[in-house]
């Protein structure tokens, strides 16, 4: 597909009901045909109507809903697929309360399936290779809207926010996780789970990655001396990044609790793998259904 977008009145006129979004959703998740999500039985299926299925194998009954993150919603299966485009268009990100009146449901409603799609956003478990640029940041907390000057600092953080953890291939994907705190122990778990071993990595002079150059490459660069940048080695790339989360944090989500953050990140590492405006938004829009498949998480889950 070319480098461009749709407009909303296009997506509303492919998508116009429950009927042509839940037709379209089944063709990503049963490309061959409906499969019983309970038994994994592909033959012995029954159609009925409404979207139906019985599975003869199990007795179960299913839809395209079942075991994703539209199971138990009642919000129509083509609001779902706008939601996902505001999401994915948004460069920094949409508020509940903007969504809500997009949708034509209550505040509460859209912050729910924001935070599913967020859920399902989380999914990519690939290795970073290559080149990896990786730094920390602080997000969240009371301390996001006040002045520099009277935040309470604490070390490299901030009281009341909470540590991320972010690495970014050069040329490829983005990853970030919030940790408990930033030491050495962090750092090499998010670097081993993450990166694969022979890695490039490029960080800062932090002495939490002092090490890791026993199973990986690590070039620095000495940000309290001024250097930012030498002979290819930065963490410009990175930075970028907590740039951008930072204008979506500060700008339309005004705070994240601790609990929530990430998923938060989550919606801001897919939006940034999608390719932003790179791609079609029909593309980006198939990567967040398809990732949508197995993911579920419950009110109950989301308010505890």
């Amino acid at each position: 597909m070319s480098r461009s977008t749709i407009s909303v009145f296009k997506l509303s006129e492919m998508f116009p009901n429950e009927e042509a979004a839940r037709q379209y959703i089944e063709a990503y998740r049963w490309p061959e045909g409906a499969i019983c999500p309970h038994c994994q039985e592909a033959k012995r299926i029954k159609p009925r109507k409404g979207g139906y299925y019985r599975c003869n194998a199990c007795l179960e009954t299913f839809t395209v809903r079942t075991k994703t993150i539209f199971e138990r919603s009642h919000v129509p299966l083509h609001k779902w697929i706008h939601a996902m485009y505001q999401l994915l268009t948004a460069r920094k990100g949409v508020s509940s309360l903007q969504l809500a009146k997009e949708l034509g449901v209550q505040q509460r409603t859209a912050w729910f399936m924001l935070h599913r799609l967020r859920e399902a956003c989380g999914k990519d478990i690939a290795m970073l290779s290559g080149i990896v640029e990786m730094d920390e940041t602080y997000l969240g907390g009371k301390e996001g809207n006040k002045h520099e000057k009277n935040k309470l600092n604490m070390g490299r953080g901030a009281v009341g926010k909470t540590a991320v953890i972010g690495m970014r291939e050069h040329g490829g994907r983005t990853k970030a996780m919030p940790v408990s705190t930033v030491d050495q122990a962090s750092l090499f778990t998010a670097i081993h789970e993450n990166i694969a071993p022979g890695t490039m990595i490029h960080t800062d002079e932090g002495t939490g990655y002092q090490g890791i150059d026993e199973v990986y490459g690590h070039e620095s660069v000495n940000h309290g001396a001024k250097e930012y940048s030498r002979n290819g080695v930065s963490t410009n790339s990175i930075e970028s990044v907590w740039a951008v989360m930072k204008r979506g944090m500060h700008g339309v989500y005004h705070h994240a609790s601790k609990k929530h953050l990430a998923r938060y990140v989550n919606e801001f590492t897919f939006r940034l793998n999608e390719g932003d405006v790179k791609r079609h938004t029909l593309e980006r829009l198939a990567s967040l259904v398809t990732a949508c498949f197995g993911s579920r998480i419950t009110y109950k889950e989301l308010t505890a």
